[in-house]
């Protein structure tokens, strides 16, 4: 049965067709996997490589794919069902197939793995553009362009080699054309979109215009790449682009970059970490007030980024045991009053001993040393609830009477009489 390639039309006679997906699931267990049997013919029919919409689901499951060209056997590992993969189906077509103009699927990839661009151009109604990359696929899809996966391109080519062949033989004058065309040259710049390219490269204006259309492409490249790497690396990544600010001496003004690179890293709740490690030392109580602003764009109002500031501040204290260690109580005041820690991760973190930064037994120094400002804080906490309760008490002794001859409320306050005070009237007073 087939189905529209775009499932949002409704119109049966939708000339643009595709077989409806269907999946088998084979083995059990660790090893159970859903091969897609027909993923050749739907491919086809979506003009892609079958490997595409195939890694398409392992990135969007998070499981892995496996291909076997020969056997035409798609493989997604998992037990998944066809109707939940055909919805799938129907994301990856709105991405990779539709035109974004005119959502016609007559459309082409153009991978240019030097620029590392995919761009997209439709010929229905000759819109051009450029795919964002920060979907998992376009590292696939760089790597693998469309030319290197598509068996039609490749009979393609061979039919025209065999063609000028034969011009050769028959001493055509097509022969030095052919001689032409035999130079193998990558597949990204072939046909009549090379010599378009070629030609904008002349002029200084024309490259400047080019890389201004795919600098943001580019941009978002970087970032899907540099989120596939494991944790401990992109720590590091963060790590070093700090302490390259700090020693050019930018580290002042560069307070949003150093957000924007931990959100692009996907790092920001471990910068406060990071931060306190490159710029705190043992004049800490002077450099909490000069990179303020720093700490305040990861800390404010995230609780499990002051966590990590608190690791932060117990790995500089075992650094500069003698000078910090018997001012814990102050700098974590200081900390508070700058709004970078707020009261309830201070409690929180001083009920509980750590070894995850520190050892225990210098854990247990810290605490120990902490624990005056954090009894400060409990009772301050108390006193600030007691005051609430006095003032909910006063509010149910107001009254409030409204006067006819008034044109305003009067709000008084009224005294609980007192039963012993009526029994004992003074009477010369009265």
């Amino acid at each position: 049965m087939s189905v529209n390639v775009n499932r949002n039309v409704s119109d049966q006679f939708y000339r643009y067709k595709m077989p409806r997906l269907i999946a088998k699931v084979e083995g059990k267990g660790n090893g159970i996997k859903t091969v897609i049997v027909n993923m050749v013919d739907v491919a086809k029919a979506l003009n892609r490589p079958p490997t595409y919409p195939t890694k398409f689901f392992g990135c969007e499951l998070g499981a892995q794919t496996q291909f076997d060209a020969k056997n035409d056997r798609y493989i997604v590992n998992g037990s998944h069902e066809a109707n939940k993969l055909q919805d799938m189906l129907d994301g990856f077509i709105r991405k990779f197939v539709l035109c974004s103009e005119c959502d016609n699927p007559e459309t082409d990839l153009h991978v240019n793995p030097k620029k590392q661009t995919i761009g997209s151009s439709c010929k229905a109604c000759g819109n051009q553009g450029m795919l964002d990359t920060r979907h998992k696929l376009c590292t696939f899809i760089l790597k693998n362009p469309p030319e290197t996966d598509s068996s039609c391109v490749k009979e393609k080519k061979e039919k025209e080699k065999k063609n000028r062949k034969k011009d050769k033989e028959n001493g055509s004058g097509s022969g030095e054309a052919g001689n032409h065309n035999d130079i193998d040259a990558p597949d990204a710049v072939d046909g009549e979109e090379d010599d378009d390219d070629w030609a904008e490269e002349t002029t200084e204006e024309a490259q400047r215009r080019r890389m201004e259309e795919i600098s943001d492409h580019a941009k978002n490249l970087t970032l899907s790449e540099d989120l596939e790497k494991p944790l401990e690396e992109r720590v590091n990544m963060f790590y070093n682009f700090v302490k390259q600010k700090k020693e050019s001496g930018a580290i002042g003004s560069a307070d949003k970059e150093i957000l924007a690179e931990a959100e692009r890293l996907d790092v920001r709740a471990m910068g406060p970490l990071i931060l306190s490690e490159l710029l705190f030392d043992e004049n800490i109580r002077d450099q909490i007030k000069k990179y303020k602003r720093h700490f305040l764009r990861f800390c404010l109002n995230d609780k499990k980024a002051q966590k990590y500031l608190l690791g932060g501040f117990e790995c500089l204290v075992k650094l500069y045991q003698s000078q910090l260690l018997p001012r814990v109580a102050v700098i974590l005041k200081d900390l508070y009053d700058a709004d970078l820690l707020e009261e309830d991760v201070i409690l929180a973190w001083a009920e509980k001993v750590s070894k995850k930064y520190v050892s225990k037994e210098l854990a247990k120094e810290i605490h120990a040393k902490a624990a005056p400002f954090v009894k400060w804080l409990k009772e301050a906490e108390e006193e600030s609830e007691g005051s609430e309760a006095e003032e909910e008490d006063d509010d149910e002794n107001v009254e409030v009477e409204y006067s006819h001859s008034a044109r305003e409320l009067k709000v008084e306050t009224v005294q609980p009489k007192k039963a012993e005070e009526d029994d004992d009237l003074d009477i010369d007073a009265i």
